[in-house]
């Protein structure tokens, strides 16, 4: 793979005067921007807070999910931004997805219904499974006719593996725009990232700091190529992963950290920066497998968990 920093410019992203963030147009025409921020594990009490604090940071991509749990909280923050004239819907990209026992078809559709009026929100501009087990595919058939409705502008998937994702593209007449994987320096994905290029799916890091394990936050490689910028670890991987054209997700609660994590589009990271991060990949997750059957048993008990 070509290690050379590259942007996509023109008809694949663009600059937005506001704060210089870059977008990505997904197969569908959507443009999405690249850098977002997430809500996974904030607390309820603090996400309205921290959703209405990244927007006005800056931050356009807001992402959730109905097992958080907090997508009325988000919805509640988004509305307190429109209200306030920071923002319009429309200059908004707001993200949820749907667990493993609300894939079949007809729980899907209901499922995408709540979302909606959970979070306040006439139509959703992403929705993906989120994860690679139970009906897919009838969650699937759900989610194309909901996009056909003008419920949500784009549709995609979380946690496929690249074969998955093959089998996926080839089984069904709309491809995903988005697979939403991990990714981060242990866990770089290289060869996953050819495959989702190949068929025409954007990638999409969830846990791009790896949740700090490994001391990646200490990291004496990602701290000197940080040094030459003026830059902290975080920001060099979020430059690293915006130079490799993906999606990232950011999240703090902290409003200065939330403006840090933003600030990355006024440096550029050389070949030979981009070749010392290349050498830190382990090249296996820095949380779990999914096929792993210890895994995948502890998602069945965490589906269950969510219907009692």
């Amino acid at each position: 793979m070509d290690l050379t920093p590259r942007f996509r410019i023109g008809n694949e992203s663009k600059l937005e005067e506001e704060n210089n963030m870059q977008t990505i147009k997904l197969n569908n025409g959507v443009e999405i921007p690249q850098l977002g921020f997430g809500v996974y594990q904030i607390p309820l009490d603090e996400t309205v807070e921290a959703v209405y604090q990244a927007i006005k940071a800056g931050y356009r991509l807001i992402d959730t999910a109905s097992i958080y749990g907090n997508e009325k909280e988000t919805g509640e923050g988004i509305k307190r931004a429109i209200d306030e004239g920071l923002v319009t819907r429309e200059e908004l990209f707001v993200t949820s997805k749907l667990f493993i026992l609300q894939a079949p078809e007809s729980k899907a559709t209901e499922t995408i219904e709540h979302s909606l009026d959970t979070m306040g929100l006439d139509y959703l501009d992403l929705y993906l499974i989120h994860q690679p087990y139970g009906d897919v595919y009838g969650a699937w058939r759900a989610m194309v006719a909901a996009q056909k409705a003008g419920k949500l502008r784009a549709i995609g998937i979380s946690n496929f593996k690249s074969a998955k994702m093959i089998e996926f593209v080839g089984l069904n007449e709309v491809k995903p725009q988005i697979n939403q994987i991990e990714v981060n320096p242990w866990n770089q994905r290289i060869e996953d990232q050819k495959w989702h290029e190949k068929y025409g799916v954007q990638v999409e890091a969830w846990a791009p700091f790896a949740e700090g394990r490994h001391d990646l936050f200490t990291n004496p490689v990602l701290a000197e190529i940080g040094e030459q910028y003026g830059k902290t670890v975080g920001q060099v991987v979020l430059r690293w992963l915006m130079q490799r054209g993906i999606v990232a997700l950011a999240k703090s609660v902290r409003p200065e950290r939330m403006a840090e994590n933003i600030d990355i589009f006024d440096f550029e990271l050389s070949k030979e920066d981009i070749e010392k991060i290349a050498a830190l990949d382990m090249k296996e997750s820095a949380f779990f497998d999914h096929d792993a059957p210890q895994q995948v048993e502890w998602f069945m008990n965490r589906m269950l968990d969510t219907e009692k």
